[in-house]
């Protein structure tokens, strides 16, 4: 899908940078709507079936934070970009825990901006060109734990789970190789594509997730293991 059918939802509270994205966006070919809250940011990307939404963090009434796990908890994966003017870890360790897909701090270039964009955009359509070709019958089995390939589904002890699309396809990479581990780097460029642009920390984030969704002890977890000195394994 190219640019000019793609859907960006802009929530940016400083009017000159929210024009700035506008002109560049619609520059590039993408349909662009703005926000300037986080009220009515949420409406647009709840409602507008946006392809990318371009948070920022420090937003009048309703933060971008609070705007994240809104969306998140009411189902919606779509990629988020959060733009911030704060850069410590912790921000950008929340943000991603409220699940944003990739972290870009003010100020930033705007050919920096636009390649982020492009990446997170270029990688979920990647995703669903492989998803649409995998045989639908590709089923893995590991002790209570049933993983769907083609339907995308997880069942732990016949209960089915929740997962968001990246937590799937980590899932899914380890458990094809079982009893393997793989840096944190490996994991970003395999899983998530070899030009993402985001903090490595994604992968821990990611990691945490699972566990606590998958794990029938995540403190104590016996499927997705850390491999000490290097990342992260799964154990049939």
């Amino acid at each position: 899908m190219t640019s000019q059918h793609r859907k960006i939802v802009v929530i940016e509270d400083d009017s000159t940078l929210r024009e700035a994205l506008r002109y560049n966006l619609v520059s590039e070919g993408y349909s662009v709507v703005t926000a300037e809250n986080g009220i009515d940011g949420l409406e647009l990307a709840r409602d507008g079936r946006p392809d990318l939404v371009l948070l920022d963090l420090m937003l009048p009434g309703m933060n971008g934070l609070d705007v994240c796990r809104s969306l998140r908890q009411n189902g919606s994966v779509v990629p988020i970009l959060m733009l911030t003017a704060r850069d410590t870890e912790l921000d950008r360790v929340v943000g991603l825990e409220l699940g944003a897909d990739d972290y870009i701090t003010k100020p930033f270039s705007m050919r920096e901006l636009l390649a982020r964009a492009a990446s997170i955009l270029r990688r979920i359509e990647m995703d669903r060109s492989i998803s649409s070709q995998q045989d639908e019958m590709e089923i893995m089995e590991f002790d209570g734990l049933t993983i769907d390939v083609g339907k995308r589904q997880v069942t732990v002890d016949g209960e089915q789970v929740e997962l968001r699309y990246r937590e799937f396809d980590l899932l899914v990479y380890l458990a094809s190789h079982p009893g393997r581990p793989y840096t944190r780097d490996a994991l970003l460029s395999d899983v998530w594509g070899y030009d993402y642009l985001g903090d490595s920390r994604t992968v821990d984030v990611h990691i945490r997730w699972l566990r606590m969704k998958i794990e029938r002890e995540p403190s104590n977890p016996k499927r997705l293991v850390t491999s000490r000195g290097v990342g992260y394994k799964f154990e049939p």
